[in-house]
């Protein structure tokens, strides 16, 4: 008996080798171009005949308990994404697993990869992409039929091996704004974002749709149920621009894509921006707020609002929605004086009512105040406006008093405005505001701030420029014989009265001395003015020096130098210099070496 055992037990060993070098000897002559298969082939072929095995036909060879055979060990349900993936992966792929877990192909058992192979062949075999005779293809299908493998059989994308981080992987889930790999979130999160990007698959094909009836409705095409041309109406638009939000928000929510409000109205769907076209490697880009950036509908570039405002300037385009557009970049970098030139024109094309745009500029005025531009975009209203109006006087007086209170408004925020002042100087001229009211009104400033530089200089705008009483063309420091007398002693008076209040008040004195330049007379008629802030001046006990104007003491030295007395001047110079203003000390010497002393 043993020694029959022995001979049915190798009949069985070389029945079972012939069997599997059978099989694989015929799939790879009727596949001899796929490389992969003729190297498996020849391995298991070598593996059958020549390395040490088990007794195929013993036994115990389908019982050997190599680790890849060992009892499953209960699996921990999927966490993650690709824990999932993997875990789906292993159930269409079981004896992929057990290669896996052995090691390779080598520690399975004959019988463990003789299916290996078949459920690796199933799919070129079913799909005639390996063609086999009649006689091998019946055995393969049976013994693929007693093994019945999963009928679906996922594939593997890639691993994280071959990227280079040795963790294996079933499908590349991509990454998040955040540049987060989505095969690591967890699985409530990961319904939560493909929930999230359904509802944005179903808002683009609800976009598509408004696009492909508003192409139809501009073509005329009729609808083939109702046989009319279909319209599109403003609640489709508000409809369509909602959706567009919508989507706006879901994308920069999944993707950290951000669509500004022009991508997302149909209104601008004409319009193809223009972006800036910055050098490569620029040493100094403009860096533009996030607000100025939007990625517009199927668009991979990033677009900049500006784009748009560039496209429309091109097309020389002036209608409401460019006001609009001009309205919103003025509103992020009100400092843009290009859009500032843009909405001028605009506003003349649409011939827009002063009142609506001086409404709206007035708000922006009491938000930017420092904002030049402002002002010559006003002043570019008042000259565009004042044709219509200044054949009706009545309408000049309204327009005056309205812009003077806005003025004044303005003026309470920052007294000392420089482009309110301007602007007013301006107002005056084109408006002729030459009376009693407008220098009231800037005398009212100067009393509340004596040393309101910006009204004092008003003031004498006012006083010596008006073409009653001046000359036309007569430069602010020069000798205007047109200016009466009267007017010269009462601005002599007003200012000093407004000295004595601030002996040190700077303005005063500048202004004293312009209207005594303006109306021809010397600076000696005011020296008993100036002298009465110095006493003693260079005494030898400088206890007994008595200043209280450093600005009449610079007075009293252009007065004596004015006088020929040079030295007197200069002792009225180093005592500047050296005591009562130290910190000009340079430029009093320089008034010094002036003299000639």
């Amino acid at each position: 008996m043993p020694a029959k055992s022995k001979v049915s037990s190798k009949a069985k060993e070389a029945e079972s080798k012939s069997t599997l070098a059978s099989t694989v000897f015929l799939i790879v002559g009727s596949y001899s171009s796929s490389l992969w298969t003729l190297l498996v082939a020849h391995y298991l072929w070598f593996r059958a005949f020549f390395l040490p095995h088990a007794d195929f036909g013993s036994p115990d060879a389908d019982k050997q308990t190599p680790s890849s055979s060992t009892a499953p060990v209960a699996q921990e349900p999927p966490k993650t994404v690709n824990e999932r993936s993997l875990h789906r992966f292993y159930q269409t792929n079981p004896h992929e697993r057990k290669r896996e877990e052995a090691g390779g192909l080598h520690s399975l058992t004959p019988a463990e990869r003789q299916a290996w192979v078949n459920a690796s062949l199933v799919r070129r075999v079913a799909s005639k992409e390996i063609c086999l005779n009649n006689k091998a293809e019946r055995e393969f299908w049976k013994q693929v039929n007693r093994e019945s493998p999963p009928i679906r059989r996922l594939d593997r994308q890639k691993t994280q091996a071959e990227k280079g981080t040795g963790t294996a992987t079933v499908y590349d889930w991509g990454r998040d704004k955040n540049g987060r790999d989505v095969g690591e979130y967890p699985l409530e999160q990961f319904a939560a974002r493909a929930a999230k990007q359904a509802q944005l698959t179903a808002l683009e094909i609800l976009h598509r749709r408004f696009l492909q009836r508003r192409e139809f409705a501009s073509a005329g095409v009729t609808d083939a149920a109702t046989g009319k041309v279909e319209e599109i109406t403003k609640e489709d638009i508000q409809e369509e621009t909602q959706r567009r939000r919508e989507m706006s928000a879901i994308r920069k929510e999944l993707y950290g894509d951000k669509m500004g409000p022009y991508a997302t109205d149909p209104e601008w769907d004409d319009v193809v921006p223009i972006p800036a076209e910055e050098p490569e490697g620029a040493l100094a880009t403009i860096a533009y707020p996030e607000d100025y950036a939007e990625v517009r509908l199927g668009a991979d570039t990033v677009c900049l609002v500006m784009s748009y405002l560039r496209a429309v300037m091109v097309s020389e385009e002036y209608s409401p929605r460019c006001l609009r557009l001009t309205e919103h970049v003025i509103s992020m970098n009100p400092a843009h004086y290009t859009v500032w030139l843009y909405r001028f024109k605009i506003v003349r094309a649409l011939e827009t009512p002063l009142a609506d745009e001086i409404e709206w500029l007035n708000e922006v005025s009491l938000e930017h105040i420092k904002n030049y531009q402002i002002w010559h975009h006003r002043q570019l209203l008042l000259d565009h406006y004042y044709e219509g109006i200044k054949a009706t006087p009545d309408e000049v007086k309204r327009f005056a008093r309205s812009e003077t209170e806005f003025l004044t408004r303005m003026l309470e925020e920052d007294t000392k405005n420089y482009h309110v002042w301007s602007y007013r100087q301006y107002l005056v001229r084109k408006l002729g505001l030459w009376n009693l009211q407008e220098l009231l009104s800037t005398q009212n400033w100067i009393e509340e701030d004596v040393r309101n530089n910006s009204a004092w200089s008003h003031r004498f705008f006012l006083v010596f420029s008006d073409p009653a009483h001046s000359t036309e063309g007569s430069h602010a420091t020069e000798h205007d014989p047109k200016v009466p007398a009267d007017v010269v002693d009462r601005e002599i008076r007003y200012v000093e009265e407004k000295t004595l209040l601030a002996p040190q008040n700077q303005a005063a004195w500048n202004y004293l001395r312009g209207v005594l330049v303006k109306c021809g007379r010397k600076l000696e008629t005011a020296e008993a003015f100036a002298g009465q802030f110095v006493k003693n001046v260079g005494a030898e006990e400088e206890d007994k020096e008595e200043v209280r104007s450093s600005h009449a003491l610079d007075f009293l030295a252009e007065v004596l130098a004015e006088k020929g007395q040079k030295e007197e001047a200069a002792k009225y110079l180093d005592r500047l210099a050296a005591k009562w203003d130290p910190v000009r000390a340079g430029y009093w010497k320089y008034r010094k070496q002036q003299l000639g002393a």
